[in-house]
């Protein structure tokens, strides 16, 4: 046994039991899914698809990967799915290669107003391999104005236009998207990566039956193992006229399938693809549906109980499971990073975060986001949402005390008793 390292796994299961987690991006999967990722799925390699592999002795990884292509389509009522994406960044990259060619104009949601770094940050591949260009939230009501986003497609041309984001708490209009994407001539792909458990439980907008292409992460709001997946709602022919050595017209399920393997990833992670299978079917259960309306109740919980302690919620709320607040309306010289800094020692975890104009640099930053998934899966509920709430609020005020900081690290060390996490590993 390698104790070192056992030391460590131990000590982060600690902390993971002791603190509130808020980090919008994170949340508990069920032990099924820890297990399954550690099975001996992890020691086969095998390059392609199933039915159609580079290696022998697929016959059994074959059956796992298309009993997750299968639960996945069925839990979004996809007609494609490919499952083999190692991460969301990766899923978006394998479209990009396989829908653009460099240089094409891509039109997405500005990462400083809550987008996401592979929809074109000029840090990021996406931003310098494509021309990337933007629209992004109004500054008076910290929501997307639709008519500018069509009125910006007008002028640049966008070959791939992206709705999504890492920190928007509004639920998306994916119609009137499709729309602009149909008059400008662009496809039209759905990062769904933070509300896709709320989708498919059908609490928020169903972008499959207007965007092109989906794509998603499993590990946020879906809470299977860390993966990303892309989706179709329908499959259908390229639209540049390719066709196939007998004159066939090549189907995008052919296209994206080809960006994934062997355009941008080798050989597939089939103990995580398992592992996908597993929450895939969680998501399809009743209790996971009552999972999702929790969270969002919890989430308009904690958006009133800041607003209520003079906080300002980007947007005036939230319709899903996070939000983005600006500290600047409670105090202008507070900053996300110290604010960050200080909950840690209270054992309360979030991330800093831009807002829509933001006039501090993104590793100091003026603002915080705050999710509810992962704490709605430990099993809080709205009143003790309330509380963390509360909890942070006295942090914030008491940042530079560390005494009362530990005061209110020791009770939430004694809350979160109440809020077991995998008791079975005792």
């Amino acid at each position: 046994m390698d104790i070192e390292i056992q030391q460590l796994v131990q000590a982060e299961l600690q902390r993971q039991r002791k603190g509130i987690e808020l980090i919008a991006s994170e949340n508990f999967t069920s032990l099924e899914v820890i297990r399954t990722m550690g099975s001996c799925l992890t020691n086969k390699y095998a390059e392609g698809y199933p039915g159609r592999r580079y290696y022998g002795g697929c016959e059994v990884v074959d059956q796992v990967e298309q009993l997750a292509i299968d639960r996945l389509c069925s839990l979004f009522g996809a007609e494609y799915a490919n499952v083999q994406p190692h991460s969301g960044a990766q899923a978006n990259a394998a479209v990009f290669l396989a829908v653009l060619n460099p240089g094409d104009a891509i039109l997405g949601f500005d990462l400083a107003h809550g987008g996401h770094l592979s929809h074109g940050s000029p840090v990021n591949y996406s931003g310098k391999v494509y021309q990337a260009h933007f629209y992004g939230v109004e500054e008076d009501s910290g929501v997307i104005d639709m008519d500018k986003v069509a009125e910006k497609a007008r002028q640049v041309m966008p070959k791939l236009i992206i709705c999504g984001a890492s920190a928007y708490s509004r639920d998306w209009d994916y119609k009137r998207f499709r729309e602009i994407a149909d008059e400008v001539g662009a496809l039209l792909l759905a990062d769904i990566a933070h509300p896709a458990g709320l989708i498919a439980s059908r609490y928020l907008n169903d972008p499959l039956p207007y965007c092109h292409i989906i794509t998603s992460t499993t590990h946020k709001t879906l809470r299977g193992p860390r993966g990303g997946i892309v989706m179709m709602g329908k499959d259908f022919p390229n639209p540049w006229g390719r066709t196939t050595k007998k004159g066939d017209p090549i189907m995008m399920s052919s296209v994206l399938n080809s960006g994934v393997f062997p355009g941008m990833q080798g050989g597939p992670l089939e103990h995580v693809i398992a592992a996908k299978a597993v929450a895939f079917r969680e998501a399809a259960s009743p209790s996971f549906i009552d999972y999702a309306g929790k969270v969002i109740r919890n989430a308009h919980a904690m958006a009133e109980a800041f607003t209520d302690l003079g906080y300002k919620i980007i947007s005036g709320g939230t319709s899903n499971h996070l939000m983005l607040i600006d500290l600047r309306a409670k105090n202008p010289d507070l900053t996300g990073k110290e604010v960050e800094n200080a909950l840690i020692k209270a054992n309360i975890t979030i991330n800093k975060n831009m807002v829509p104009f933001d006039s501090r640099p993104a590793l100091q930053t003026s603002g915080i986001r705050v999710g509810a998934a992962a704490i709605t899966t430990r099993g809080l509920n709205e009143n003790d949402c309330r509380q963390v709430v509360q909890w942070i609020d006295d942090v914030i005020r008491n940042k530079d005390n560390d005494s009362i900081l530990a005061e209110i690290k020791n009770k939430v060390n004694q809350f979160m008793l109440s809020f077991p996490l995998y008791p079975e590993l005792e």
